[in-house]
């Protein structure tokens, strides 16, 4: 069953070059799953029942999906999974024509904390979403573009050129990281490239805009292939926001296939196990039928940048969609109340998935003694004193049970004292419900490479965690007492 999931997560990742296709390929597991898109601009009180199962979008990189139970009242409780949906990359610039000594380069901007060195001499492409004017509506319509044909790559200098580089990875993140295109045409038949430089720009015809045409501002040849991955005229382009991306296909690996090695691990192993989680806990027809919660993932976006924006963590998109789920009046004997979505949170239980790190190797003193998660031993429970992660002992607990009942391992995992340490959304969302949090993740090596690797069996236990966490949330609930009133 672990290859099977394993397998499952190399289709998902090896789908979702970017935020956006992540959402779209959770999305065609959900619709699969008997899941109905509902919007956020609509009014839910006469779209959404109690034993049906939702999800919604936003910015078409964020995504929130859930089942209410039939036995939902207003104030009960919700289990949720929430994990993120981008990874540290190159995002292409707004003005990304480039050219130096005979090629043609492409303008990027550094997205996330990456390791940037690893990205060298890697076959590079794009991807991402394209907005296109639709002249039958006249609308302007989003569309989505993987190019899988590699055309970029960031070539290293020869060692011959600079004999520090083995001893040195200061890299210039402005100068020293821009992709190669292809070669200019012109120059290699010993003609001049045409200058645009002293050119009037500032008039406007029918194919420019106030900020210019889009094919000065790009690489026509680049326009020309997303506009044919888009299927249409590169006169329909308005504007887009692509990212850099590895085409070398996610594989399972080593000699007796433990290891996946695949881009974007952190965090797409974790937005594929909470979502497969969810759909096997509301598998079965009647599953929501004694259910006295709603069952939930959230999956954001720009979690690598701070979680700081319309559709991150750190938005209102969660405290909203839970409110609104709270003051819906799904049973005739039960008037939602002003205080209803505060009791929901006070009830409610977020487990915060991200990557954790494994164990190195070759740099073992980089963890503390007792904490040093193994791949493929499970996933891993992260705690830190200074809330850099936001577990606690009876969000432990609960969890522990669950694992329990899924009869799968837990790991724990503390950073050294003279180690700096990463964060989740976990904490901003422990903060910005007043919600129960833990933090867990499933080790890792390499986090933020353009190359990582994790354990192909722990695929399979996050899978397993989430579904018993989902399944059972309600009763295991009930067992663990924070304030006790009878003191």
């Amino acid at each position: 069953m672990s290859k099977q999931y394993a397998n499952e997560f190399l289709n998902y990742v090896n789908a979702s070059p970017s935020p956006y296709h992540a959402v779209q390929t959770s999305k065609k597991l959900l619709v699969a799953g008997g899941f109905t898109e509902i919007s956020e601009r609509q009014p839910w009180s006469s779209q959404i029942q109690a034993g049906k199962k939702y999800f919604l979008t936003r910015n078409g990189s964020s995504l929130i999906a859930f089942g209410v139970g039939k036995k939902w009242q207003p104030g009960n409780g919700i289990s949720i999974v929430g994990a993120h949906t981008d990874s540290p990359t190159f995002r292409v610039k707004p003005n990304s024509k480039k050219s130096a000594s005979g090629y043609h380069q492409v303008g990027v901007e550094v997205y996330g904390g990456g390791l940037w060195h690893t990205w060298f001499d890697r076959d590079l492409s794009v991807a991402g979403r394209v907005y296109v004017h639709d002249k039958a509506s006249g609308r302007y319509l989003p569309k989505l573009v993987k190019i899988e044909k590699p055309i970029l790559r960031i070539p290293t200098l020869a060692i011959h050129l600079d004999r520090t580089v083995n001893t040195k990875l200061e890299i210039n993140k402005e100068t020293q990281l821009y992709p190669i295109l292809g070669l200019i045409e012109d120059e290699l038949n010993g003609k001049k490239e045409s200058s645009d430089e002293g050119a009037d720009n500032s008039k406007t015809d029918a194919n420019t805009n106030s900020i210019g045409k889009i094919t000065d501002r790009h690489e026509p040849a680049l326009l020309s292939l997303i506009a044919a991955e888009a299927k249409v005229n590169v006169e329909d382009i308005q504007d887009f926001e692509l990212l850099l991306y590895d085409t070398q296909p996610s594989v399972i690996g080593g000699l007796k296939d433990e290891f996946i090695f695949s881009p974007r691990l952190d965090n797409l192993c974790s937005s594929y196990t909470a979502t497969q989680g969810l759909l096997e806990s509301l598998s079965k027809p009647d599953a929501l039928d004694n259910e006295e919660g709603i069952r939930m993932i959230s999956l954001f976006d720009h979690e690598e940048v701070g979680s700081a924006s319309a559709q991150g963590a750190d938005s209102n998109l969660l405290v909203a969609v839970i409110t609104r789920l709270a003051s819906l009046k799904l049973d005739s004997n039960v008037e939602p109340t002003a205080s209803s979505p505060f009791e929901t949170f006070s009830k409610s239980f977020l487990i915060s998935a991200d990557m954790a790190h494994g164990v190195h190797p070759n740099y073992g003193s980089k963890h503390e003694d007792n904490h040093r998660p193994k791949l493929n031993k499970g996933p891993t429970i992260k705690i830190n004193a200074n809330q850099r992660y936001a577990t606690n002992s009876p969000g432990v607990l609960l969890v522990q049970n669950a694992a329990n009942l899924a009869k799968i391992p837990l790991q724990l995992f503390v950073v050294r004292n003279d180690s700096p340490c990463g964060s989740t959304i976990g904490p901003i969302l422990a903060s910005k419900l007043g919600m129960r949090t833990l933090d867990i993740g499933n080790p890792q090596l390499s986090m933020h490479s353009v190359r990582e690797t994790c354990g192909s069996k722990d695929v399979g236990y996050a899978v397993e965690l989430f579904r018993e966490f989902f399944n059972n949330y309600v009763s295991l609930e009930k067992q663990i007492v924070i304030e006790d009133t009878e003191l």
